[in-house]
This record gives structure tokens, sequence and C-alpha cells, in this order.
């Protein structure tokens, strides 16, 4: 009895108090369609009843291959429900890796969106052995069976959570920029202390009507239920281009979002935006990568105060620390908006070096992060799983300094840190020095290996439209406001940078250019 009384809830209890709460508010719009959470509550109900007739139970593993849909966060909410452990398979990755993650994660029903991926499936199926059974979202050509005309055969009854709060409920697997794709154990704990945090100590508007454009595999997607649970509407698309966004904006007058700060620098040089265009956003969500301060004022002047900055990871996701928009004060506090917060309520964060001690204050150490927060590991991975989690502490690999007020900033991941004659050199602190010439757009520093210096340091820039800076001047505009150690020994001027399918700057790929057929990547 004692054990019951104590027991810690899971996700699906959170979708069913979401449901209970929602009502007949419109919880997802999709294009032309939209659903209340009345009417998400019975196709849950319909689709659990369906999975469980076919034998699907608690600890089995699934998969969604889909773009932004609400059929995707429908297989996402039953799995919560029903206990199983769903793998969320981002859209942008290759075939190679949708294979290798299907086949790692031991999955064997595949939900697949039939609009954006027959082909992609059909071929995973005869890739991947295991993946026994194939649904779609709706009406397709011969893959598989149709799950939402298989639902509409059962009547709508309660829902009841299976799950406990130590099982796995998501696979998360990163972008595979270090070889294979890892995957990211989340307990329904991990996700539990997310959302709670979430909720707790971000700055939500009052009424909340969401847009998200980013992957709903990744940041945006751990979005989804606390605005569920505030009774929002979260509305959804696929792909980003500024047009879209300020029609969406305007169309559905969106009150909060999530961008990456490429997205954000794109709406601020759109020639055809209008002062008005976004008025109704108050709540402009950032991270997955550093903002440009330069920029970032830049966009305050044109938005208002509605910045907050998150910093996570995959494996700490979303709530590791938060700069709230009332830190965003270009007047008293200019230096803070390099900063990516402080730590958000209830997550442990410490600057510790690679024994496990705390560094001295002002000193540049790794951000480490315990508590419930933390993954459980890394799939079928005990050794990268190992060096991860050691001394107690999750190792993120993002180094930072401390200031005397306890807001943290990243100085760059550790693997991309430069030794450039003997002297450390961290690349986003020359990249916010670039930014901060009127004339550039985004820029990005790589250490190039050098004879003389062993690695130079090097810098990608893109400029702002109609404006023109020479190599020269950014040079020198890094030696003041850095030093010599720190200005570029070579700028190249390009029209854009290279992202990842999320967003993310891609920092192996610049490197590639530079280090191709060497044996090692540093020097």
């Amino acid at each position: 009895m004692t054990e019951t009384l104590y027991e810690h809830g899971n996700v699906g209890d959170l979708v069913v108090s979401a449901i209970t709460r929602g009502g007949d508010r419109v919880a997802f719009i999709s294009d032309d369609a939209s659903w209340t959470y009345r009417e998400l509550g019975a196709l849950i109900s319909q689709v659990i009843q369906t999975l469980s007739a076919r034998g699907l139970k608690r600890g089995d593993a699934v998969a969604t291959l889909s773009a932004n849909r609400p059929e995707a966060f429908l297989i996402t909410a039953v799995a919560y429900v029903m206990g199983l452990r769903i793998t969320w398979v981002n859209p942008t990755s290759s075939e190679d890796d949708h294979a290798y993650i299907l086949q790692d994660s031991g999955v064997t029903t595949l939900f697949v969106d039939p609009l954006n991926f027959s082909e992609r499936a059909r071929v995973l199926a005869q890739r991947v052995p295991g993946v026994e059974k194939l649904f779609s979202f709706g009406p397709s050509d011969g893959l598989g069976e149709d799950l939402l005309a298989a639902a509409r055969q059962f009547t709508p009854a309660p829902l009841l959570p299976q799950a406990q709060a130590d099982d796995v409920c998501v696979l998360i697997y990163t972008g595979g920029t270090t070889g294979q794709p890892k995957g990211v154990a989340h307990t329904h704990r991990v996700h539990m202390t997310m959302i709670m945090t979430e909720m707790a100590d971000w700055d939500w508007p009052r009424e909340i009507r969401f847009l998200a454009l980013t992957p709903i595999t990744h940041a945006s997607g751990a979005m989804i239920m606390p605005v569920l649970l505030k009774s929002g509407t979260y509305a959804m698309t696929q792909g980003f281009s500024a047009e879209k966004f300020i029609r969406l904006v305007k169309t559905h007058r969106i009150t909060a979002t999530f961008l990456v700060p490429t997205m954000i620098y794109v709406l601020l040089d759109h020639p055809a935006r209008q002062r008005d265009d976004l008025a109704s956003l108050q709540l402009i969500i950032y991270g997955a990568s550093p903002m440009s301060p330069t920029r970032l004022v830049e966009g305050i002047r044109e938005f208002g105060p509605v910045f907050m900055q998150l910093y996570a990871q995959t494996e700490a996701p979303n709530t590791v620390t938060v700069l709230h928009q009332h830190e965003h004060d270009p007047v008293n506090h200019p230096g803070r908006l390099a900063s990516c917060g402080t730590p958000c309520v209830g997550t442990q964060v410490r600057l510790l070096d690679d024994a496990g001690h705390e560094v001295p204050a002002g000193e540049v150490g790794e951000i480490c992060v315990r508590g419930p927060l933390v993954m459980q590991g890394y799939w079928n991975k005990p050794a990268e799983t190992a060096q991860a989690l050691r001394h107690g502490w999750l190792y993120t690999g993002d180094m930072a300094r401390r200031d005397a007020d306890g807001y943290l900033y990243i100085v760059d991941r550790s693997k991309d840190m430069i030794i450039s004659g003997g002297f450390n050199v961290f690349p986003r602190e020359v990249e916010d020095a670039l930014s901060q010439h009127p004339a550039v757009a985004a820029a990005a520093v790589v250490g190039v290996p050098d004879p003389k210096w062993g690695e130079a340091v090097r810098a990608l820039v893109v400029l702002r439209p109609g404006a023109a800076a020479s190599a020269e001047e950014l040079i020198a505009l890094v030696r003041e406001r850095k030093g010599a150690v720190h200005a570029p020994k070579a700028i190249d001027f390009v029209a854009a940078l290279p992202m990842t399918g999320l967003g993310k700057l891609d920092k192996k790929a610049i490197r590639a250019t530079f280090w191709q057929g060497l044996a090692r990547s540093v020097h």
C-alpha cells in the first residue's frame, strides 16, 4: 500500500489532465484543419483500442516518421498513455540514419506520414526486418494500414494511463554529428520534470497560441505539453520562410513561438515586413545555437521585449537555464544579452573541470547538470553513457563562465575550442565581436590547420543585404575588441552559413572543408 501511495505520475496522466481542462477549445491547428481537446481525447482513445487489438502493449517500441502535423503528436500521446516506448525520427535525417535509428531502437511498429514519407517508409520496411507493422496517417498506396480509418471503428472510452515513472517513454536521437546517432533515453520522470519546469519558469502569455515551424521531433515538440496543459492552441506547419511565418502569425493571432537565431535574422532582414505584422507576438523563445547580442538588440527594438532564451540539450531537455524576458535589458545590463541565463528552478547546474571539481568564479568550466531532468543514458551505448555521466553529473560539452550574479556565458563547445600558438581561443567570442559590425548579418569561426600557429582562426561572414565590409576592417575590429590572438587570419565572405536540418550552425561541415584529408582535426 505504501509503495503506491507515493508513486510518481507519468506523462499519460498529464495528457488526460490537458484533455479534461481543454474541453471544446482548439488544441491543434495545421493548415486548414483543427482539432479540439475533446476530439483529440476521442482520437487517442480510438487509436489505443486499435493498437491494443493488434497486440501492442506497454513497453513495445514504436516510431513516427512525419512532417509537422497533429497526427504525429497523436501517436506520442497514445504512447504516453499506453506506456509504449516511442522514437521520434527526425524527418530531415538521411535514409541511412533512419534505418540505423529504427534498428538500434528495436522499433517493431512504424507510423508514417503518407504525404511526405511513403517511399522512404517502403525502403525502410525492406531494410529493417524488425519493423513488423506499418500504419499511415490516412489513405496510402499500399503503405500499411490506414490508422485513422481503423480507429473510427471504435467508440471513445475513458483514458487509463499504464506507464510507470521510470519506464523509458521516448528515445531521441542526436543528429549524428560525431558518428552514428546516439539514442537519448528519457523516462516519464524526465519528461514530467521538463514539462513542469517549462510551466513554472517560462514567460508564457496569458492566452497561448503557439506556432511551431521547426521539427516537433525536437525542441518545439517538447513545448506541446505545457501549451496543452494551459489550454492553449498549438499551430504547426512544415518549413520556414519569412512570408509564411508572417502570414500565419497574422492569421492565427499567434502569441508565442520558438525560433532558432537564423530564423530571427531572416525576419529582421526581410524587406517586406511591416512593423505591425507581428504585433500579436508576446513571446519569442529562442535557442539551439548562440544568438548575436548585436542582433538581439535589433530584435528587441523591432519586436519589443518579447525574447526569452532557453539553454539545454537533448540529454537534459529544454530546461537547464533560462534568460527571462525582463533579463533582456540592453540599457541597464547589455552584457547579459550574451548570457544563457541562470539555472531553471529545480535544476542543479555547476561549472566543473574534468576531475569533477568546481572551477573558481570567473574561470571557464564545463556546464554540468544533475537531477531528475537528466537522461537515463544513451541507448545501447554504455561507454558513451559513462563518458557523459561521470562524477555524479551530466557533462554537457559546453564551456562557460559564471559572473558575480550567477549568469552563465557559454564561450563554446569544448570540442570547438581553437588552440593557436598555445593560446585558447573560443570561437563564440570572435563571432560576437564580428557581429558588432553593422554590416555583418551572421558569422561562424573555426580553427584551421596552420604550419606556424598549429591552428589559425578563420571566419566565414554573411553580410547584410546591400552592406559592405572588407576583411581587413573586420579583422581590425576583432583585434580591437578581443586582442591579436583572437583576430582571424583570414575571412571568407559567403552567401549563407551551412545549417543542419534542425537549423543549427553546422560547424562540422565548415571544419571539414579545411581539415579534409588530414589524419586528425586538431594541431
